[in-house]
C-alpha cells in the first residue's frame, strides 16, 4: 500500500498459524516530523513520591488530579487534568486525549493505558496498586517518568524544565558514539538519540527482568525442591512446551527488540555476565550456585560458559542469539565475550560457540572480547587471533588494576578510572588493537562520567565510545571539541 500501516495479528494456539485481524493506516509515529528531542528535568528538591509504578515514556507533567472510579463520571473530565483510574479500556480514549498524564492502579507496560499514553506522548505511571486511594481528587500533582524505570507521582505541582533540542542537524564526530543499553523496552525511544549503534547490550538485564528463573532450574527442574520457587516457575513458564523453550523465546524477544530498534547499525551483545550471588538470587538459583567470598573475581564470564555443568545453560543463550541473527535476519548483532582470563579460555569459548551454531566468520558473525583484565591488555596480540574486535570495560579494569573490590564501600574512595595506571592500561589496549588492525571501543562508565576521560580517548584515537543514553548529547560536544583540537 506504500504507506505506514498499523497491523494487529493473532497466533492460533493450536496450529501456530498467524492471522491478520486488523490493518489500518498508521497515523501517529509516521506523522511526526522528527529532528527534535525534548528533554525534561525535574527540580532537585522534591519530596518522597506519593505512589510509584512502571514509567511509560520519558516526560514530566503536572496538573489537577481527576480520580475516576466509574465510567459514568467520564463526562466530568476536563482538558489538562491528570487522569487517575484503576484501569482504562478503549471506550476511555476520548478523555485520554484530553489528559496531561495518566496514573493507574493496575497494568503493565503493554496494557491499554500504556499503549495509548505512548501514542499520545503523555507520561503514564501504571501498576501503582493504590493510586485511586492515595491521590486526592482535585489535588495538584506531578507525574514523573524521567527517573528511571520507576514512575513517580508527587503530591504537589513541582517545577520542571522542558528543553527542545534539534538533533536532526547535530554533527557527529569521527569517533563513533554508541550507546550502552540494557532494557529492550526503551530501545525504540532511545534510538532517536544521535548514535552509531549499541556498543554494549547487556544480556543479563533481559534474563533477570524478563525470564527471572535460573537457566539450570529450567533445564533440571527436578532439582528445585522449594515449593514456592516451583510454583513461580510453573506460573512463568505456563503456555510453553518446556522451561528451556521459555528461556530461549523470551531471550530472543529481548535481544531482537534491541537489534531491530537500531538496525542496520551494529549492536554489540555481551553474553551474560552474572556473578554467582546474582545468579543465586534468581528463582531456583540457590540450588545451583556455590557461595563465593568475592563473586567479582569468581565464577563468571568465559569460565562459566566453558564449565561442563553450565554448558547446557550457555547453549540456551546461543540458541537465542542464533534465532535472532538467522531466524529473524538481525545480522547486525555482534557477540561479545566478557571476563576471558586466559588464551586457553578464549580458544574454548570460541569452540563452544561454534558447537552451538555460532561460528566466527560464518554468515558474517563477528565475535568481540571485553578488555577488562590486565591479562587482556598484556596479551592483546595473542587474543587478537581469537577475536574480531575489542571493547574496554573500565569498570572491571579499574578494579583489577588498582586492586579494589567494586562492591566494597570501604575502599570506594580510591576507585578512579582516571588513575594514571588505569589510563596507561587503556593506552596499551588501544595501541595493541590498532597494531593488530582490530577495532577497539570502550563501554565502561568513565567517558560518560568524566569529560576529560573522553578527551583522553580521542587523543588515543579510539574507534568508538559507548555511553549511557543520558550522557550522549553532552559528551558529543566534548568529543567534537577534542577532535578539533587534536
Amino acid at each position: 500500500m506504500n504507506r505506514p500501516m498499523d497491523i494487529e495479528w493473532a497466533k492460533d494456539g493450536r496450529t501456530g498459524k498467524l492471522f491478520v485481524v486488523q490493518a489500518r493506516p498508521e497515523t501517529v509515529v509516521s506523522q511526526k516530523k522528527g529532528g527534535f528531542l525534548k528533554q525534561y528535568t525535574l527540580e532537585e528538591n522534591r519530596p518522597e513520591p506519593l505512589v510509584t509504578g512502571r514509567a511509560v515514556g520519558n516526560r514530566v507533567a503536572s496538573g489537577k488530579a481527576h480520580v475516576i472510579t466509574s465510567v459514568e463520571f467520564l463526562h466530568e473530565f476536563q482538558e489538562g487534568d491528570v487522569l487517575v483510574a484503576d484501569m482504562t479500556t478503549p471506550d476511555w480514549e476520548p478523555i485520554l486525549k484530553k489528559a496531561s498524564a495518566l496514573v493507574t492502579n493496575r497494568g503493565g507496560r503493554t496494557c491499554h493505558a500504556a499503549i495509548i499514553a505512548r501514542e499520545l506522548g503523555i507520561p503514564a505511571v501504571v501498576g501503582t496498586e493504590s493510586a485511586t486511594e492515595l491521590i486526592e481528587h482535585g489535588a495538584g500533582i506531578t507525574v514523573s517518568c524521567v527517573e528511571g524505570d520507576e514512575g513517580r507521582v508527587y503530591a504537589t505541582e513541582l517545577e520542571f524544565t522542558e528543553d527542545v533540542i534539534d538533533i536532526e542537524h547535530i554533527t557527529m564526530p569521527k569517533t563513533q558514539v554508541k550507546m550502552n543499553l540494557a532494557n529492550p523496552d526503551l530501545a525504540f525511544s532511545l534510538n532517536k538519540i544521535p548514535n552509531d549503534g549499541v556498543g554494549l547490550a547487556r544480556m543479563e538485564f533481559i534474563i533477570s527482568n524478563t525470564i527471572k528463573i535460573h537457566p539450570q532450574a529450567l533445564i533440571n527442574p527436578e532439582k528445585v525442591t522449594d515449593e514456592k520457587a516451583r510454583a513461580e516457575i510453573a506460573r512463568l513458564t505456563a503456555g510453553f512446551d518446556d522451561g528451556q523453550e521459555f528461556f530461549v523465546h523470551k531471550l530472543t524477544e529481548g535481544i531482537s527488540t534491541i537489534a531491530a530498534a537500531f538496525y542496520p547499525k551494529e549492536v554489540v551483545l555481551r553474553l551474560s555476565d552474572f556473578k554467582t550471588n546474582e545468579y543465586a538470587s534468581m528463582i531456583g538459583g540457590a540450588v545451583f550456585e556455590e557461595q563465593e567470598e568475592n563473586p567479582m573475581l569468581g565464577f563468571r564470564g568465559a569460565s562459566r560458559y566453558n564449565d561442563p555443568e553450565y554448558k547446557p545453560s550457555f547453549a540456551l543463550e546461543c540458541q537465542a542469539v542464533k534465532r535472532a541473527r538467522e531466524g529473524l535476519g538481525l545480522d547486525n548483532l555482534i557477540i561479545m565475550v566478557p571476563f576471558c582470563r586466559t588464551l586457553t579460555e578464549a580458544g574454548l569459548v570460541i569452540e563452544n560457540l561454534a558447537v552451538n551454531g555460532l561460528v566466527r566468520g560464518e554468515k558474517g558473525l563477528k565475535i568481540y572480547m571485553m578488555v577488562e583484565i590486565p591479562s587482556n591488555v598484556l596479551l592483546i596480540d595473542e587474543f587478537s587471533e581469537f577475536f574480531d574486535g575489542f571493547s574496554i570495560g573500565t569498570n572491571d579494569l579499574t578494579q583489577l588494576v588498582l586492586g579494589i573490590d567494586r562492591d566494597s564501600h570501604k575502599v570506594a574512595f580510591a576507585y578512579d578510572e582516571r588513575d594514571l595506571s588505569v589510563k596507561k592500561m587503556v593506552k596499551m589496549a588501544v595501541e595493541g588493537a590498532k597494531r593488530n588492525n582490530k577495532p577497539i571501543g570502550i563501554c565502561g562508565q568513565a567517558p560518560s562520567d568524566y569529560p576529560e576521560f573522553a578527551e583522553f580517548l580521542v587523543e588515543l584515537g579510539i574507534d568508538s565510545m559507548s555511553l549511557t543514553p543520558d550522557s550522549i548529547l553532552d559528551t558529543l560536544h566534548v568529543i567534537l571539541k577534542a577532535e578539533q583540537s587534536s
